[in-house]
């Protein structure tokens, strides 16, 4: 496996990567330099080829200059001689597009075989892998990093270079044979600001980490006497919030919720590690401005004693904190606006310390996965305040959260990110097998069905690889469709067929030939007509129901969490408010409100009608509510023997098969008992 990188942006060298000299020399080096040598390590990678612009600076070294190539293992750099031999900023590189198009090619053309993909980080560099795939046939992936779009966005306005901006990374998107998105925000949100990439190119794969030094910290002596100058009672649980002083990290509104919850500051401290100053008024506006009004507000509410706000520390003294944090039998809280991704997560799970973090952006990748903590809205000071207040009250359940951080260090460091990375390269540069002739169909719910136990999932997934050429492998779920994409790989499991996600308001067919997948229009044409959207929010609101986070609300499905609720209550308001809905609870925590008449069993019937496969040649297997519809509707049901809800006691489910094993195992169990019954 070949593997071409295009970075163009700033000063790109294999060691000693002069980083801060200038705004375009930042983190997307390291990730790339991380990306390249973790690829390296697999033997199956024999080249791994990093291209970016070459030019001759004497403030910056002459090392970057198009003639200076560097090679380490595997891994090469190669500079470009666009004909400019100045240093060009990011906003600048637009001017030599069309130079630097021709110097790729060059590059090309020179090599003894052609890169298998090409890889373009940022949107200038795409428009030459976009360049090369259209002159040389060969495809690639795009990663963005960073889009124009969502700053305008954030600005609620573009000037004519952002407009640009957006334009160039359209062009970039149009033709790329993959997306690389960090979190379901950027996949589902970000990326919806584009109309040049669909749902089904965007594949989530989060960023690798390295975390070890989190894992082993310890408190310092230097932290605790920094804490000391500013608590009465230092030994008590510590409300841990690490973030630069800007009003998108929304510490204000952290602060708020702690003064408002009188219980909470008897049970804890809070620490707000906000940067570093020597003097406030010295400040960037908007961070003197943040910092100004932390100060009023702990003012304010006379909460001296009880909230540290230290002045410096550097780079060791951060995992120092999360480890004082956890030995003190507290939180880490992030009440972020909008958080993209949430390294500062991952950092305070490898330290074991549970999580409060904001409902908004990559933080529910993290807690979904890894479970180590509660998402929260950001603007629900009360919701912030009772998150964290219940944590550090209840042992067993800071325990639990404390002990799940292990994930975290195997699912988001780099051995796992390029086991994903591969194994889509893989996907997207290998010729397409032969379409499968299916005569079945099997499909199955995800979270504790498919998943939950390991050893389970590897037989059912040897058993599946099978027979994969007659009978199609199908997904149900309550995640969204890019949620479900991503653990699957992360587990192993074979791309799917077909992926009915969202509660069934949505299905996406994996098209072999082109290596990506496609959103059903038809179906989603059915689950918009009809659907008033405006209507169900309002009287969900006045029925007082909390919604879950905005990833989970689109058009067709509004969900909510179950709390004190009464589903059947829920259910008899929309009737006599005569809007024709399903609602659908499950695990006894999630409550989804659909379109009357759509859900798991008519998106799987759908399926089948469009398969040609008649019912009898559909098994479905499920643990919970939301998997009730299709249970019911279809001849062939199969519930796990872990299954909740009542499924096993439901006398709407009299002609399931109940399963004795669990999770996969339970599957397995039921799809032999069809097969042996000659039903299936």
């Amino acid at each position: 496996m070949f593997v071409c990188h295009i970075a163009l942006q700033g000063c790109l060298t294999l060691s000693d990567v002069p980083y801060g000299v200038n705004a375009d020399t930042g983190g997307h080096i390291t990730f790339l330099l991380e990306l390249a040598c973790a690829s390296a390590n697999d033997p199956k990678v024999e080249r791994v080829d990093i291209v970016t612009r070459g030019f001759a600076d004497a403030s910056l070294g002459m090392r970057f200059e198009a003639q200076c190539a560097e090679q380490s293992g595997k891994i090469r750099v190669i500079r470009l001689d666009d004909g400019d031999s100045s240093y060009l900023p990011k906003e600048r590189l637009r001017e030599r597009h069309d130079e630097l198009c021709a110097a790729f090619l060059d590059y090309l053309d020179g090599l003894e075989r052609a890169p298998d993909l090409i890889h373009a980080h940022y949107a200038d560099a795409g428009i030459l892998a976009r360049h090369a795939k259209e002159e040389r046939g060969i495809p690639y992936i795009f990663t963005g990093h960073s889009l124009g779009a969502v700053k305008r966005e954030v600005n609620g306005k573009a000037d004519a270079e952002l407009e640009k901006r957006i334009a160039i990374e359209e062009r970039a998107l149009e033709q790329a044979d993959a997306v690389i998105a960090s979190s379901r925000d950027e996949a589902e949100a970000q990326y919806a600001h584009y109309g040049n990439i669909e749902s089904g190119r965007i594949r989530v794969l989060p960023p690798g980490c390295d975390l070890t030094r989190f894992e082993s910290a310890k408190p310092t002596q230097k932290v605790r006497d920094d804490l000391a100058q500013f608590l009465r009672e230092p030994a008590k649980p510590m409300l841990l919030a690490i973030a630069r002083p800007v009003r998108k990290k929304n510490l204000l509104g952290l602060v708020e919720a702690y003064a408002s919850d009188a219980a909470l500051q008897e049970a804890a401290n809070l620490v707000i590690v906000a940067g570093c100053r020597s003097n406030i008024a010295a400040l960037e506006d908007e961070c003197r401005d943040v910092m100004e009004e932390l100060i009023a507000a702990i003012d304010r509410h006379d909460l001296y004693g009880k909230v540290a706000y230290p002045k410096n520390h550097v780079p060791a003294d951060i995992p120092a904190y999360y480890a004082l944090a956890r030995e003190s039998g507290g939180v880490f809280v992030n009440p972020a606006l909008n958080e993209p991704f949430g390294l500062t997560l991952l950092e305070a799970a490898a330290s074991r310390l549970p999580v409060v973090a904001t409902d908004s952006g990559g933080p529910n990748d993290i807690v979904e996965r890894c479970h180590n903590g509660e998402l929260v809205s950001p603007r629900d000071a009360g919701a912030i305040a009772r998150a964290c207040r219940e944590i550090v009250t209840d042992r067993r359940k800071w325990i639990r959260y404390a002990a799940a951080g292990v994930e975290a260090v195997s699912a988001y460091d780099w051995k796992a990110h390029c086991k994903l990375y591969h194994r889509l390269v893989r996907e997207v540069t290998t010729e397409p097998d032969p379409a499968p002739e299916w005569d079945r169909l099997l499909v199955c719910d995800i979270d504790n069905t498919l998943l939950g136990d390991r050893e389970a999932l590897r037989e059912f997934l040897v058993w599946q690889q099978e027979h994969a050429n007659h009978i199609a492998l199908g997904i149900a779920t309550g995640r969204s469709f890019h949620s479900a994409q991503s653990i699957l790989a992360s587990e192993g499991v074979a791309t799917p067929d077909v992926i009915i996600s969202s509660v069934g308001t949505r299905i996406h067919w994996y098209d072999r030939e082109n290596r990506r997948f496609v959103e059903d229009a038809a179906w989603l044409k059915r689950v918009e007509s009809g659907w008033q959207d405006a209507e169900v929010r309002a009287l969900a609101k006045k029925l007082d129901l909390r919604p879950q986070a905005l990833l989970e609300q689109h058009s067709g499905k509004a969900s909510y969490f179950v709390e004190g609720s009464d589903p059947e209550a829920v259910r008899r308001a929309f009737r006599q408010a005569d809007i024709p809905v399903d609602v659908v609870a499950s695990h006894l925590r999630y409550l989804d409100i659909l379109p009357e008449g759509v859900g798991k069993g008519s998106a799987v019937m759908h399926v089948a009608d469009r398969m040609d496969l008649t019912q009898s040649r559909v098994v479905v297997a499920g643990d919970s509510g939301n998997d009730l519809t299709m249970l019911r509707s279809c001849p062939f049901p199969i519930v796990v023997g872990n299954a909740s809800d009542g499924l096993t006691k439901d006398p709407s489910l009299s002609h399931a098969y109940m399963a004795r094993g669990t999770y996969a195992a339970g599957i397995l169990e039921g799809v032999k008992h069809y097969q042996a019954a000659g039903c299936w």
